[in-house]
């Protein structure tokens, strides 16, 4: 509840009832009053005090509290103005951003409701950013603190809440998700203007999108998009009509199409995301981020090959802005597409996916391997359960100081000895395995001309031999490397899956 007798005295929305503040961090809190407004806020017996500035911007950190489920009230004053918060919690907050596969709901991924039904968890609470793409960086979201019930459960981010599950489940203490994401974007947008500036591949980014917006002609763009766009969707839905009419099996009635919005708001532009669903969270205090993006950078080989230093500077920036050097935790992407039958296969899937992979050489970050758990002929495979639940393991294991084995098998090293290539593995638990105890596949090795063969593979407790009988001078060697390696094999002792790795 907000009690506030003007409204001078202000904080953004996810400030609010319900909410979850991070425990064992001292939390940041800010907002707007009175210029030169003496400000208190008061929280579980503690007090912060400080002084709104000229423009009445005010900020301060309440101490360190512990875990609690307790709900309790935070009061925020300036002089005669009073905002109160309460049902607050302390916890574990962590922030989800990404794509589709991160902000659909639980309902999409839980069509039976089965997980829905039986969600109630008073101590787990959700907020949903609003949708929002800007030109220039936003101070404010829309959105509020969600009670996890079975009656509110299905609109959370699926991977958060079954992630807060896991969370909720072992630490015994509230979790918070907070769920800032966008399907169907690639990562520029999510990365400050001033840290892709910083790099040649943003600066071509950032001065195709400066162009785009310094010659935007609004009244050109509808003529084109009414003559154009709705012309050809008119045309569809006239074939899809008549089909209809004569008796044939048509599928789904062609959808409406809606116009682009011009570039300083549209979600695929670079910044823009971070301008309107990213900035206005900076400094609120969290135990770190979960990651699920990545498909709409795979569409081709130039793209694909970008993603590893866009990934990169992505997470250092946040770390810098937050002033927090806190936990990043991400999904590699899943299985999709057709399988792939020969060898040497180059695809941009596969290419994200090592690149998603060569990240984990930066501090505080893991890594969900779900290339199990994919669907080839749907981008958005339905098994979140494991999804959130393999990125709790590496919470669990490296946040929480938690014996969890948090990893399939993850690419450490090589060696070519004669004609073989010896690969050994981190993440092998009590040692390698077969998901169906069939002998390992997906492996492929290199000769000297630079053709990829399918290679036999022998494991060992945390190695893997890798051989040819016509290579008998490899250079490089690879496993699942393709966008949905259906026969890849290879994991530890938990069954969980081995990453994508070449040694090339």
């Amino acid at each position: 509840m907000v009690n506030a007798a003007a409204a001078e005295l202000a904080m953004p929305a996810f400030f609010g009832d319900h909410m979850v503040l991070q425990a064992d961090k001292p939390v940041k809190l800010w907002g707007q009053s009175s210029p030169g407004a003496e400000v208190t806020a008061t929280f579980a017996g503690n007090t912060a005090q400080t002084r709104a500035d000229a423009q009445g911007t005010w900020s301060l950190k309440l101490p360190v509290v512990e875990a609690s489920a307790v709900g309790a009230t935070l009061s925020i004053t300036a002089g005669r103005e009073t905002l109160q918060f309460d049902d607050v919690l302390v916890g574990e907050v962590w922030f989800a951003s990404g794509q589709s596969n991160m902000n659909w709901p639980l309902k999409r991924f839980d069509p039976q409701q089965e997980a829905i039904r039986t969600a109630d968890y008073p101590e787990i609470r959700h907020f949903r950013a609003a949708s929002v793409a800007d030109a220039t960086p936003r101070d404010d979201t829309v959105g509020e603190w969600t009670v996890c019930t079975p009656e509110t459960a299905g609109e959370f981010s699926g991977v958060g809440y079954f992630y807060a599950k896991r969370l909720h489940a072992e630490l015994g203490v509230p979790v918070g998700i907070i769920t800032s994401a966008w399907g169907g974007r690639p990562i520029e947008p999510f990365i400050r203007r001033e840290a892709l500036a910083s790099i040649p591949l943003g600066q071509k980014a950032l001065a195709k999108h400066d162009e785009a917006i310094a010659t935007y002609d609004p009244i050109a763009a509808r003529e084109r998009f009414e003559q154009v766009n709705l012309q050809r969707y008119q045309q569809r839905l006239e074939r899809w009509q008549a089909r209809s009419d004569a008796g044939e099996s048509v599928g789904r009635r062609p959808g409406k199409p809606t116009m682009r919005p011009e570039p300083g708001q549209d979600p695929s532009q670079p910044t823009t995301i971070w301008n309107g669903m990213i900035h206005p969270f900076v400094g609120f205090t969290i135990r770190g981020v979960i990651w699920y993006q990545g498909e709409s950078n795979a569409g081709n080989l130039e793209r694909a090959l970008e993603y590893r230093s866009l990934f990169e500077l992505k997470i250092q920036d946040w770390r810098e802005q937050w002033g927090d050097d806190f936990r990043y935790l991400w999904v590699q992407l899943a299985n999709y597409k057709r399988p792939v039958t020969e060898p040497g296969t180059n695809d941009p899937w596969a290419v994200v996916q090592n690149h998603q992979r060569l990240a984990l050489a930066l501090p505080k970050t893991g890594m969900v391997v779900a290339n199990d758990i994919g669907d080839g002929n749907d981008i958005h495979p339905l098994n979140k359960y494991d999804v959130g639940d393999r990125l709790a393991r590496w919470a669990l294991a490296d946040e929480y100081g938690k014996d969890v084995i948090r990893s399939g098998p993850l690419y450490s090293e090589h060696r070519i000895i004669d004609d073989r290539v010896y690969v050994r593995f981190s993440h092998t638990g009590a040692g390698l395995d077969t998901r169906d105890g069939e002998p390992l596949q997906h492996f492929e090795i290199q000769d000297g001309e630079g053709t990829w063969h399918w290679a036999q593979a022998a494991m060992h407790e945390d190695y893997v031999v890798i051989s040819h009988p016509e290579v008998s001078h490899p250079t490089a060697a690879r496993y699942a490397w393709a966008a949905n390696p259906v026969t890849a094999n290879l994991v530890n002792s938990e069954g969980l899956p081995a990453s994508i790795f070449t040694t090339e």
